[in-house]
């Protein structure tokens, strides 16, 4: 049996720079990965099955349209006699929240498949299914920090950022990502003018990080906030803990998130938020 950690995908920065022509929103964002994610193992066998459980089981199921199946039928399309087999996925995430948990766990059973059928991750056809799966797949097959822009098919090299000690908090609340970009009003081939970002050297300590963290936005906030006014909550509590340096969402909400200098406030800083607020998944975690 072969297994692979999900790690949940935060996006320290996310500009919208406009809609393109086709539709689609041309993003450009710093992702991290946390040290917390769902979990996928794979046994090789007939067929293409998969179990889920969990704390968060229940919101995801084995329907045929998990990303999970998705992933596998997008690379059998492109690899001849793919042996697939059984999955089964913890699902620790919470859904719809901002933190790709379907999109990491779409690129771990890319992963596996390739593993155990001897190919690369470098290799096309899984690039190729990793984006035929979704926008952020191709990010989390190789979940290190990187600048990714585009709708996701543009990744720079992975960047080696210092740990960033954070708080994930998600009130509880599922948001719709097509309904957040909805609500920005764009118009295809409309520019945002919203401005870039600043260079990130490619290795950087949390010194100089943060204030050049500060200097960046997520720019799907205020829409998300309008769908979902609890996440205004979720960033007065973030932004108040002791020892907070940034607070911010993440993706498309409602999970956001605060960093600190050090593992301990931030420790103490996610037990003060689960004992005033004990119906939100409350998390410490590092980002790298």
């Amino acid at each position: 049996m072969l297994t692979a950690r999900a790690p949940a995908k935060i996006n320290l920065t996310l500009h919208v720079l406009g809609r393109r022509a086709d539709g689609y929103h041309e993003l450009e964002s710093l992702v991290a990965f946390a040290g917390i994610g769902d979990s996928l193992s794979f046994e090789a066998g007939d067929g293409l099955t998969l179990a889920v459980s969990g704390p968060h089981a229940d919101a995801v199921g084995a329907s045929a349209d998990n990303l999970v199946f998705r992933a596998a039928r997008e690379l059998a399309t492109r690899v001849d006699n793919l042996q697939a087999g059984d999955f089964h996925l913890l699902k620790r995430l919470p859904v719809a929240s901002g933190i790709g948990g379907g999109s990491s766990d779409a690129a771990a059973a890319l992963r596996l498949l390739a593993q155990h059928n001897r190919l690369a991750i470098a290799d096309e056809r899984v690039i190729a299914a990793a984006r035929a799966t979704g926008a952020d797949v191709p990010v989390c097959l190789d979940p290190h920090a990187r600048m990714m822009s585009g709708i996701g098919e543009r990744l720079g090299a992975p960047l080696m950022l210092t740990p960033l000690f954070a708080v994930l908090v998600n009130p509880g609340v599922a948001v719709e990502t097509r309904a957040v970009f909805s609500r920005l009003g764009l118009q295809a081939g409309e520019n945002s003018g919203s401005v870039g970002r600043s260079e990130i050297p490619a290795s950087i300590d949390r010194a100089a990080l943060l204030p050049l963290l500060k200097k960046g936005r997520n720019d799907l906030e205020d829409a998300a906030c309008s769908l979902a006014p609890v996440i205004v909550d979720v960033l007065a509590v973030l932004s108040a803990a002791k020892g907070s340096r940034v607070a911010r969402m993440s993706g498309s909400g409602a999970t956001c998130f605060a960093l600190f200098e050090n593992c301990r406030q931030a420790a103490r800083a996610a037990r003060a938020i689960r004992r005033d607020h004990p119906s939100w998944w409350v998390k410490p975690t590092v980002l790298r």
